[in-house]
């Protein structure tokens, strides 16, 4: 009888550390993007960062790129050129409406949350908008407990009876707490039919344009030289720096344990807020982030996949 070994514990420490540097990576770039924000605004700083990051894409997988625009090319012409799949094999069409939508959801969350943290504390932000794959983690594990845990640490960080929540800002998170479901669901789906490299050939630049049209239009006049620079900077510093990192955990880390330390992003929120940012939240806010983290890693590691 065959028994598959747990990965040893120099990998699992090795990965960890991977997961653990993503995450700050993400928020050091959040960070710095508030700061930005205060010059060409929350959308113009989502869209910096998508367009580059597409343009980045495009260069590291310029061949995908290319099997892209010649299966649009013959398509449009009735030649069969699709570009290819998984394993050489042609990108099915499902796979290429997903690496669409999906690109649409990337540009979603991005610019939905950079309006919630224009208004929102970036710890309170990042812990409203991880009930998106909470709630996908708990919908896979159907336990009550999570999302009654996560539903009280959400009233915390918001405290309503206080009258002073900034009700858009919490709406913002939520929209992008909606994308981010939507957007580990289509990346299931996307790798399922395409390899990885090659989704993100279609779906990054995807988001680029879709940031193009809805923030380009009143940035563009505001941006300098210097701007466009910090732009590039962000948009390696997150999602490009991540990506790479999240890659190279997941090859040391079983599914439950990456997903529980991802769970402890809203935690790594706070601490990054409060350092750069001078955010200092209150014992309510606290608990809040504490419970959501705590719904996370019990729905993470209940659920499957």
């Amino acid at each position: 009888m065959t028994v598959l070994a747990s990965p040893p514990r120099s990998a699992a420490r090795t990965g960890t550390a991977f997961a653990v540097a993503s995450m700050t990576c993400v928020q050091l770039g959040l960070a710095v993007s508030v700061g930005l924000a205060g010059q060409i605004g929350a959308l113009g700083v989502a869209w910096l960062r998508l367009a580059w990051a597409g343009l980045i894409l495009v260069v590291l997988a310029h061949p995908a790129v290319t099997a892209t625009v010649r299966s649009a090319v013959g398509r449009l012409t009735r030649r069969a050129t699709p570009p290819a799949g998984r394993a050489g094999r042609p990108i099915s069409r499902s796979g290429l409406i997903g690496a669409v939508a999906l690109g649409v959801v990337t540009a979603g969350v991005t610019l939905l949350f950079m309006l919630a943290v224009a208004r929102l504390p970036l710890g309170t932000a990042s812990a409203l908008e991880f009930l998106g794959p909470l709630g996908v983690a708990v919908f896979r594990g159907r336990r009550l407990l999570w999302p009654l845990l996560a539903g009280v640490g959400v009233l915390l960080l918001t405290s309503p009876w206080h009258g002073d929540v900034d009700l858009l800002g919490v709406a913002y998170a939520l929209g992008a707490a909606v994308c981010w479901a939507a957007y580990i669901l289509l990346t299931q789906h996307v790798g399922d039919e395409v390899s990885g490299i090659r989704g993100l050939a279609i779906s990054m630049p995807v988001a680029g344009l879709v940031a193009t049209l809805v923030a380009a239009p009143s940035a563009i006049g505001m941006l300098t030289p210097q701007m466009v620079l910090t732009g590039l900077f962000l948009a390696v510093l997150l999602p490009v720096v991540p990506f790479v990192l999240e890659f190279l955990a997941l090859r040391r880390l079983t599914t439950a344990a990456f997903g529980t330390l991802m769970s402890l992003e809203p935690a790594i929120a706070v601490l990054v807020g409060f350092g750069l940012l001078h955010q200092a939240p209150g014992w309510a806010a606290l608990a809040g982030i504490a419970l959501v983290v705590t719904a996370g890693v019990g729905a993470e590691r209940a659920g499957a996949r």
